[in-house]
Parts: C-alpha cells; sequence; structure tokens
C-alpha cells in the first residue's frame, strides 16, 4: 500500500484552498476553490486596468495593470475575479493563456503578460512577389482569426 499523502494548506499550481480532516466550515474552502477554478476555466478578461472597474459584475475578470491602486494595489499581472461581492486575485503560472476580450486576442504569461502585435505588411522591394504576399496575407488572416495578432 501506497504511503499517505500529506497536504499543504492549498493547491500547488493555483493555491485552492484544500480540506482537512474535521476542519470546521468546509463550504468556505470549497466555495473558494470552485470561483477561483470558475475564474480560470476557458479564461476570458475583459481587458487590462489599474484599478478595479467601478460596476464591476459577477464572475467579470481583469488583468491587473502595472502600479495596481485601490483594492488592486500589490496585485500587479494577477487575474482579478469579481465573485462574492469581491475580488479574488489569481496569481498566473507561466504558459498560461486567457482571451482578452478587449483586444480581441489571446494573452500569453511568461513572467508578463504578452500578446501578438499585428505584422507590417511587406512593400516595395526590388521584385515584387504577389504570391508570397498573398500567402503572408493568409497567414495573417489565420493569426487574426486565432486570436494570436490582434485584427486591423
Amino acid at each position: 500500500m501506497s504511503e499517505a499523502v500529506i497536504f499543504e494548506n492549498t493547491s500547488p499550481r493555483f493555491a485552492l484552498p484544500l480540506l482537512h480532516a474535521g476542519q470546521a466550515q468546509k463550504e468556505v474552502f470549497v466555495n473558494e476553490a470552485l470561483a477561483r477554478c470558475d475564474a480560470l476555466l476557458h479564461s476570458t478578461v475583459s481587458g487590462e486596468r489599474p484599478e478595479p472597474p467601478e460596476n464591476a459584475k459577477a464572475g467579470e475578470c481583469w488583468l491587473v495593470a502595472t502600479g495596481a491602486t485601490g483594492a488592486w494595489s500589490g496585485h500587479d499581472a494577477a487575474i482579478a475575479s469579481f465573485q462574492g461581492g469581491g475580488w479574488i486575485f489569481i496569481t498566473p503560472r507561466r504558459g498560461l493563456r486567457i482571451y482578452d476580450l478587449f483586444a480581441g486576442q489571446e494573452r500569453l504569461f511568461d513572467g508578463i503578460w504578452k500578446k501578438g502585435s499585428l505584422p507590417v505588411e511587406p512593400l516595395g522591394g526590388m521584385t515584387v512577389d504577389v504570391q508570397a504576399r498573398a500567402a503572408i496575407g493568409e497567414l495573417v488572416v489565420v493569426l487574426q482569426a486565432l486570436g494570436i495578432v490582434p485584427s486591423a
């Protein structure tokens, strides 16, 4: 038989609160874990800003910009999710991808939040290659459709 696993107070990846035998008010811990899971599953954010919006709706998520103020102070780069009348902050891990509804594109966390930029269309040059430019144009359309680069 294998050894019993000893759990910490939170999960190692996204700090989901864990239950312990004989723990009082388990519903508080379970509800917090579910709220964090709700914010992370198919995660979208309404955009990025340094301060909380005045009239946030339940379930609304934002990226906390650098130099955050107010209720978001000290949570730079976190995902802020408005749930239960307050903000839950999720510290991102490398490789986390979200969809930014305002920018209309995917963002990737790799120490900082990264996003693609629209490539510049090649113009001029000594030789005009219509087929190459058409292929590049089609590639840009696909990258836009996938949310990797913003639409023009």
